[in-house]
C-alpha cells in the first residue's frame, strides 16, 4: 500500500515538474520571438498592429491596428510614429501629415520633439521644404531657449538597437547639417536614432539648398562648422561660395579640404567630391561675373530678423541661453533661425 502511495506521489511529482519545465521553455520561446522580431509582448492593438508590421509584413493591415491604438488610446505615442513610419513606406507620406498634425495632441509631451522629427523627414519626402524650414527654425529655437530634451543637456537616443547620449551641441549640428554624429565612443551613429531607424532626416543647409538660397545655406553651413567642422561641411561651404560668384573664398575653404585641414579629409568621398568642386571652380573663375544673374541669392526676409527676435525677444535672459548659444554669440550677425 504505501509502495503504491510513493509511487503515485513520484508520478504526480513528475508531471508537476515536466509542466512547469514545458511552461517555462514556452516563456522563454514567447520571450525569444519578441527580441527576434522587436515585437512587444500583449494582445493590445498596437501589438497587433507591430505584429502585422514586423512579422506578417502586412503593413496595410498593420494601420488599420495602429488607427485602433490610437483610438483606443493604446500607446498613443509610438502608434502615430510608427503609423507614419508605414505609410510613408507605402507612399502615402500627405495622409501620414494629416494623421501626425490632427492626432499630436494626443500624445504626450515627451514625444512632441520624436513627432517633430517625424513630420520635417516627411515633409523632406514630398517636397515640402518650406514647411521644413519652419520646423527646423522651430526646433533651434527649443534649443536656443532651453526647451530642447526637456531642458536637460543631453538625451538618451536610440540607433539599431543601441543607447547612446545625445547632447544639445551635437543636436544643434544636426539640425544645421549633419548626417551623422559620434557617440562617447567616437564611433559614428546614423542621425535617425530620434525616432526610427527606417528614417532618414532633413537639415536646414539641406533645405536652403534645395530653396537655392545659397546665402542662408551658407550662413547655416558656416554656423556649422564652428560647432562641428569636418570635410563634409566645408565642401557645402565651398559650393554655397561658387554659386554666389565668390570664388576666391571658395578656393580657401576648400583647400582645407586638399590640404587634409579638416577631420574627414581622407574619405574617399570626400576627396572625390574635393576634385569635382575644384574642378568647377577652376571652369567657372574664367566665365566672368554673374553674381546679379543668380536666382535665390536674396536672403529671406524672416530669415535675416529672426537673429534680433531670437536675440531681444525669445531670450530675454543670458541666464536661459545654452553653452552652445554662448559660444556662438559674437558671431549674431551671422546665427540663422
Amino acid at each position: 500500500m504505501e509502495s503504491g502511495v510513493k509511487n503515485y506521489n513520484s508520478s504526480s511529482s513528475t508531471t508537476l515538474t515536466t509542466s512547469s519545465s514545458q511552461q517555462k521553455k514556452s516563456e522563454k520561446d514567447s520571450n525569444l520571438f519578441h527580441v527576434i522580431h522587436k515585437v512587444p509582448s500583449g494582445d493590445g492593438p498596437y501589438v497587433r498592429a507591430k505584429h502585422a508590421q514586423l512579422v506578417e509584413k502586412d503593413p496595410e493591415t498593420a494601420i488599420v491596428w495602429f488607427w485602433k491604438a490610437i483610438n483606443s488610446g493604446d500607446r498613443v505615442d509610438s502608434a502615430l510614429k510608427d503609423m507614419a513610419v508605414v505609410m510613408k513606406q507605402l507612399d502615402r507620406t500627405e495622409e501620414a501629415i494629416e494623421a501626425v498634425k490632427s492626432f499630436r495632441a494626443l500624445c504626450s509631451r515627451h514625444a512632441q520633439e520624436s513627432l517633430d522629427n517625424v513630420l520635417i523627414d516627411l515633409y523632406k519626402k514630398c517636397g515640402k521644404v518650406d514647411e521644413q524650414i519652419v520646423l527646423l527654425k522651430h526646433k533651434l529655437k527649443m534649443i536656443y531657449l532651453g526647451e530642447a530634451f526637456n531642458g536637460k543637456p543631453t538625451k538618451t537616443a536610440r540607433s539599431h538597437g543601441k543607447k547612446f547620449q545625445v547632447s544639445i551641441t551635437q543636436e544643434t549640428s544636426r539640425i544645421l547639417f549633419s548626417h551623422e554624429i559620434r557617440d562617447a565612443t567616437e564611433n559614428t551613429v546614423p542621425l535617425n536614432y530620434l525616432y526610427h531607424d527606417d528614417l532618414n532626416q532633413g537639415n536646414l543647409g539641406w533645405a536652403y539648398m534645395q530653396k537655392s538660397n545659397f546665402i542662408a545655406a551658407e550662413v547655416v553651413y558656416r554656423k556649422a562648422q564652428m560647432i562641428d567642422p569636418d570635410a563634409n561641411k566645408a565642401l557645402n561651404l565651398c559650393q554655397c561660395l561658387i554659386k554666389q560668384a565668390r570664388y576666391e573664398e571658395a578656393n580657401l575653404v576648400l583647400q582645407d579640404v586638399l590640404q587634409y585641414r579638416l577631420p574627414g579629409s581622407d574619405d574617399l568621398r570626400s576627396r572625390n567630391r574635393a576634385e569635382e568642386l575644384w574642378f568647377e571652380l577652376e571652369s567657372q573663375q574664367h566665365t566672368g561675373p554673374w553674381l546679379a544673374s543668380l536666382p535665390g541669392l536674396n536672403a529671406e526676409d524672416d530669415f535675416v530678423e529672426a537673429l534680433e527676435r531670437v536675440m531681444n525677444k525669445w531670450a530675454p535672459t543670458r541666464s536661459r541661453r545654452l553653452p552652445i548659444f554662448e559660444e556662438i554669440s559674437q558671431y549674431r550677425d551671422q546665427l540663422a533661425c
